[in-house]
């Protein structure tokens, strides 16, 4: 097996959820920088990610937050299936309690994820933030060539002094090809291309009990290219979101989620 194929376990799209798991033993840190523009204001925002492999089905992993620009009141969202896209610090367990291989470099494989995080400030919005728990599962095909990965979650956050954020439903599809120039063994670089799409169903959030009068709460759908390159123990992926529909307020509408992680392998 090509030393990229097996640094590859672990790592696909961007923003949609996904299958693999690290080997077991493995060992990934990820940097990633992120930026999602309103209207009115954009985010910038670096996170740091370890992950480990507990098995070759079961994955732990812990994300912070470095905040360089908040918006006064984002949207409700998440970066993508391992980490959130605002200032929270989260903790996830990724187990892969289905995959079966069949052919030559075939699987279809089921992944389910549990995440707990805390806010790393007191308001989000004018609505006062507390910790929140997230669960998602997702399926998928993947081969040598083609990948598709579909998928769905939900994050849910608790009250605090009479306030909550709504809940966050969402799903996702993402289609990946994987060209067949690229299909030789390291040295040679390794490059895959993904088409992403992410649908979000917001709730209300409480203020004081009640529904927030300046709730921004509405159905979002987002589509965008992304691409991964492995080299060695090395990987670096980028890509965009950009809105098809959205059912939100004036001057909180998204023009564009960013994203780009470098992955290193140890």
């Amino acid at each position: 097996m090509a030393l990229s194929k097996t640094y590859a376990q672990g790592h696909g799209p961007l923003f949609g959820l996904q299958t693999p798991t690290l080997a077991e033993g493995g060992v990934d840190f990820n940097a990633v920088a992120m930026s999602l523009a309103t209207e009115d204001d954009q985010s910038f925002m670096l996170r740091y990610i370890w992950s480990y492999g507990v098995t070759e089905d079961l994955q732990l992993n812990i994300t912070t937050p470095t905040m360089i620009n908040r918006l006064s009141d984002p949207p409700r969202t998440r970066g993508n299936s391992n980490m959130p896209a605002n200032g929270d610090i989260e903790a996830s367990v990724w187990y892969r309690f289905f995959s079966n291989a069949f052919g030559v470099g075939k699987r279809f494989e089921s992944t389910a994820i549990l995440s707990v995080s805390t806010p790393t400030e007191e308001t989000r919005g004018g609505i006062n933030v507390s910790n929140s728990i997230h669960g998602a599962i997702s399926t998928g095909y993947a081969s040598r060539t083609w990948y598709v990965w579909v998928g769905g979650g939900y994050q849910y956050y608790f009250e605090k002094d009479n306030d909550q954020l709504g809940d966050l439903p969402y799903a996702s599809l993402v289609v990946g090809y994987r060209p067949n120039i690229f299909m030789g063994d390291y040295p040679k670089p390794d490059w895959r291309v993904f088409l992403e799409s992410l649908a979000e169903f917001p709730g209300a959030s409480m203020n004081e009990g009640q529904i927030s009068p300046v709730d921004q709460r509405g159905k979002k759908v987002m589509i965008g290219p992304s691409f991964l390159g492995l080299y060695g123990a090395w990987g670096i992926s980028f890509g965009a979101l950009f809105p098809v529909y959205q059912d939100v307020v004036q001057g909180s509408q998204e023009r564009y989620r960013l994203s780009m992680n470098i992955s290193y392998w140890l």
